[in-house]
């Protein structure tokens, strides 16, 4: 699992961003940012909570806890009317291993399917 400086490093990299322009988001200067990338100074709560604002990621993937950048706010986002992201994975969740295996099964055969039409269109 990945460190929340080498986290830090790589989501303003992989932004085309400057230190200075991370560090001006969240009122601290380039210095006092670059100590949360180099691990010198872990960065305050308040802090994070900005920082995974500013790179739309949860807290917890900063901290290194999940490899999943979405946060809470993804639970609550609606894949149908009336069933959001969060009432889908604890439906999946309650289901057997056996019946999870064939649910992800099922999402990769649709996929599939989908970029085949995606590919006749072409």
């Amino acid at each position: 699992m990945k460190t929340t400086m080498e986290i830090l490093k790589n989501l303003r990299e992989d932004n085309d961003l400057k230190q200075e322009d991370v560090a001006l988001f969240i009122n601290k200067t380039q210095q006092q940012y670059s100590r949360y990338e180099t691990g010198e100074n872990e960065p305050p709560l308040a802090v994070l909570v900005k920082l995974a604002d500013y790179f739309h990621v949860s807290a917890d993937f900063l901290l290194g806890r999940t490899d999943c950048k979405e946060g809470l706010i993804t639970q609550h986002t609606e894949i149908l009317p009336g069933t959001t992201v969060g009432v889908m994975i604890s439906n999946i969740l309650s289901i057997s291993e056996p019946g999870r295996a064939a649910i992800v099964e099922y999402i990769a055969l649709i996929g599939q399917r989908e970029m085949c039409k995606c590919r006749r269109k072409a």
